[in-house]
């Protein structure tokens, strides 16, 4: 089964993680480049990647015409996706212990961050009767 493990972190505009002492970011960093290593090792990670802040976000829509209309940036989100992981697992319990090891990655001063992340089954397709 896929999962897709998405990390939501809190805003008040760019990265709180630029103001970080250097040597906290390159722990996190540190941490989140072992983190994928040790999924990829276990054959559990499929992709992972993080994500542009808020204050570069655009939602895009079909006008009338089918050309984009877009709108935002959105710099005072309350939270906003950081990045995602997505898993191939046995279980959701070892998709969620996957997901709890991620939120524990390290933050000022090394303290666990525990932010939330989400975690959704990924779908293979339509429902055989296709509704």
């Amino acid at each position: 089964m896929k999962y897709m493990l998405m990390m939501n972190t809190p805003t008040g505009g760019a990265y709180a993680v630029a103001s970080w002492p250097k040597k906290d970011l390159q722990a996190h960093i540190g941490f989140m480049m072992n983190f994928a290593k040790k999924l990829g090792a276990a054959g559990e990670l499929v992709a992972a990647e993080g994500l542009a802040g808020p204050d570069q976000a655009k939602r895009v829509r079909a006008g009338e015409d089918g050309k984009p209309i877009t709108d935002g940036v959105f710099p005072e989100s309350k939270e906003f996706l950081a990045g995602y992981w997505i898993v191939e697992v046995d279980s959701p319990e070892r998709a969620y212990a996957i997901a709890a090891e991620a939120s524990a990655a390290p933050g000022p001063g090394g303290k666990p961050l525990n932010l939330s992340i989400e975690v959704r089954q990924v779908m293979s397709g339509p429902p055989p009767d296709g509704v």
